[in-house]
């Protein structure tokens, strides 16, 4: 795992975003809100160091007929810990240096991160050979018979395979960006974060809930969401889907279709969300005794807590709260 939280001369804060013509203009947005501007104030630590390349320096023209000046060529992709590769409609145009460049970068331990579409650059690198991917919805039948040797999950918002990542399309890259910053700088920070940037810092459920499916009702979504509001208040309550429902004024049914459309999760499943972050947040930033922690963040008892942590974190909270501490003091 990346350990740059209170190291500012940690080679890994440098981001590479590799720019290519056909270039979408909203994913490369997001990576450099994300990774682009100081937020040290804003969370407290060292931020990232942000670096945008192109195969030579120069004009990229984007997919919206504008052009952008790229300040480096691929100089960057020999010192950045992570390299982001946003979405092209011309995979295919990505030079083959750029390729050998990404080859080298992946092979000397570099992070690559492709959003959407990228994951088609990334994927003629030959580095996602027997990895699990994804890529915008429209796109995975593309990417599976382009490339019959990558696992694309299609269902998915972003998969994480440790030292290669790939996001669903659009809004996912927001969702993929986050998961990175929660795991260099932890929930806390990443949560901090997301209010800054008015996005929530985890969603539920994966890309097949925006395929072909009306968007909700504007009254249904402002009643889910005021439920949604009460329960992150009061997480060490017991509360239930009918709890829920009734603050939302529908029957539990309703409540529970209404959920699930909104959210592409259920209610139970996103609760449990829920839970896992703010008991992340409290092995981050406090000593509390897990049975403590389990009790704030609603699991009750730490034998509980230990359950779901290991399910949803794969690791117990105590290694959670000691691999935090020690990349906090790295």
């Amino acid at each position: 795992m990346v350990t740059m939280r209170d190291d500012p001369a940690n080679p890994d804060r440098g981001v590479a975003v590799l720019v290519y013509d056909g270039l979408s203009a909203f994913e490369f947005g997001v990576a450099c809100d994300v990774f682009g501007p100081d937020h040290s104030t804003l969370v407290g630590v060292p931020w990232y160091e942000l670096m945008v390349c192109a195969a030579r320096a120069g004009p990229v023209r984007l997919s919206a007929g504008c052009t952008l000046h790229v300040p480096h060529g691929l100089t960057p992709l020999q010192r950045a810990g992570t390299i982001v590769l946003p979405p092209t409609s011309r995979p295919d145009l990505v030079p083959p240096e750029t390729l050998a460049a990404l080859r080298r970068a992946h092979a000397r331990g570099a992070r690559l991160v492709s959003l959407c579409t990228g994951a088609l650059v990334l994927a003629r690198t030959g580095l996602l050979s027997g990895r699990r991917a994804v890529t915008h919805w429209a796109h995975c039948g593309r990417l599976a018979l382009e490339h019959p040797d990558v696992v694309v999950d299609a269902g998915a918002l972003y998969v994480d395979e440790g030292d290669i990542l790939t996001s669903a399309g659009s809004a996912a890259a927001i969702d993929l960006c986050v998961h990175l910053v929660r795991q260099d700088y932890g929930a806390e920070v990443a949560g901090r974060l997301a209010r800054e940037m008015v996005v929530p810092p985890f969603r539920e459920g994966g890309q097949a809930q925006y395929i072909a499916t009306p968007l909700p009702e504007v009254q249904t979504s402002h009643l889910l969401a005021d439920a949604m509001a009460w329960v992150r208040e009061h997480l060490d309550e017991p509360v239930t889907v009918d709890d829920l429902a009734r603050r939302s004024a529908m029957s539990r049914r309703t409540f529970a279709r209404r959920f699930q459309a909104t959210t592409g999760t259920s209610p139970y499943r996103w609760l449990l969300a829920q839970r896992i972050q703010l008991a992340q947040r409290l092995l981050e930033t406090t000593d509390l005794p897990v049975d403590r922690v389990a009790a704030r963040s609603g699991f009750v008892t730490a034998a509980n807590l230990r359950k779901h942590f290991g399910t949803a974190i794969a690791v117990s909270p105590q290694s959670y709260r000691r691999s935090f501490k020690a990349r906090a003091t790295a």
